[in-house]
């Protein structure tokens, strides 16, 4: 919206409309209903209320895209070590949202794993130094984001 202002408001002082336009929407996108009348339907809106303020309401969360971390490691073609690394991510509170590994070669895969990071109860920097201190781990780094 270009243009526009925009303001950061506690969700309990707007009207009730605006969350149930931003439940609508989280409805819609992860396939709960299959169109909008649905969507305002399920949350108790009317259609045109829907349609009224759809593109303008987003929660807070969604704004942030600067947290999707892509780490690359390398590790011993080992039982149980992968495993292992993904038990840091999942303690940590990142999100995985992909995972790629090469067939092992000379004994070691290569692994991305890229994860959602703006949920962690510890620091990318912890992750990293639990991750790299695994046994079976050779290295373990950011590799984008």
């Amino acid at each position: 919206m270009p243009g526009s202002r925009f303001f950061l408001v506690a969700a309990e002082v707007l009207p009730e409309v605006i969350p149930k336009v931003a439940e609508a929407n989280r409805m819609l996108r992860a396939g709960e209903v299959r169109t909008a009348l649905d969507a305002a339907k399920a949350v108790g809106i009317s259609r045109s209320a829907y349609y009224k303020y759809r593109d303008a309401v987003q929660p807070f969360t969604d704004l942030r895209t600067e947290h999707i971390i892509t780490f690359y490691a390398l590790l011993k073609n080992n039982p149980g070590v992968l495993s292992n690394v993904l038990s840091i991510f999942a303690a940590s509170g990142a999100n995985i949202l992909t995972i790629n590994q090469s067939i092992p070669t000379n004994g070691c895969a290569a692994v991305t794993v890229s994860a959602e990071t703006s949920m962690m109860s510890r620091s990318v920097e912890h992750l990293i130094s639990d991750a790299a201190e695994l046994d079976g781990v050779v290295r373990f780094e950011i590799l984008a984001g």
